[in-house]
């Protein structure tokens, strides 16, 4: 401290460390603002979600063998060895699965088939492997579900599609709860009761 006056103390450190930075200092997220770019994001997944999942979708696969065969050499009976082979399948499809969506670049099949591989190997007892791929399912499902959102907020509350620049504006489309105007005369005001009092 007294080599560098300006270098915070360990409290100042720690605390910058704990406690929320203020939200004006933060940098907004990384989704575009126009509806097409939101249109675009919520149809492809950008280069960061498929570089995961077509690394996790690979590793997916080896330790679904992986499990299968630890659990065939485990089971002694011929059902046990039916069950590890069904397992490998679904575990290999669903790997399968995540390499097909992470190459066509579709967020939301992606996370699911990610949560399903994940939950799968989860409810086997290999926690280690099923919980970063639960995790990462769940990321992908939020991204998804906060771009839907924004998508509809960009366009408008009732969900009708804001004009592309150089496009014509869409008419107004007429209410379905019309009234018809009252037609005739006016019905004549009634003049006051007198009162009747002695």
């Amino acid at each position: 401290m007294a080599d560098d006056p300006d270098k915070p103390s360990l409290s100042e450190r720690f605390t910058r460390l704990v406690l929320k930075a203020d939200t004006s200092e933060k940098k907004d997220d990384d989704y575009p603002t126009t509806v097409e770019g939101l249109e675009e994001a919520v149809a492809r997944a950008d280069d960061k979600e498929r570089l995961i999942g077509l690394i996790a979708a690979p590793v997916a696969g080896g330790i679904g063998l992986l499990v299968s065969q630890s659990m065939a050499a485990h089971g002694t009976t011929k059902a046990a060895s039916s069950t590890a082979q069904v397992l490998a399948l679904s575990l290999l499809v669903l790997a399968a699965a995540m390499l097909a969506s992470a190459w066509f670049r579709k967020r939301l099949y992606l996370g699911i088939a990610m949560c399903l591989w994940g939950l799968s190997i989860f409810n086997l007892h290999f926690w280690g492997f099923g919980v970063p791929y639960l995790l990462f399912g769940a990321w992908y499902l939020v991204r998804a579900y906060r771009l839907q959102q924004k998508l509809k907020l960009a366009q408008g509350d009732d969900g009708s599609r804001a004009p592309r620049t150089g496009g014509a504006a869409r008419p107004a489309r007429p209410s379905k709860r019309y009234t018809p105007p009252v037609t005739g005369p006016a019905k004549p005001t009634k003049a006051p009761k007198p009162s009747t009092e002695t």
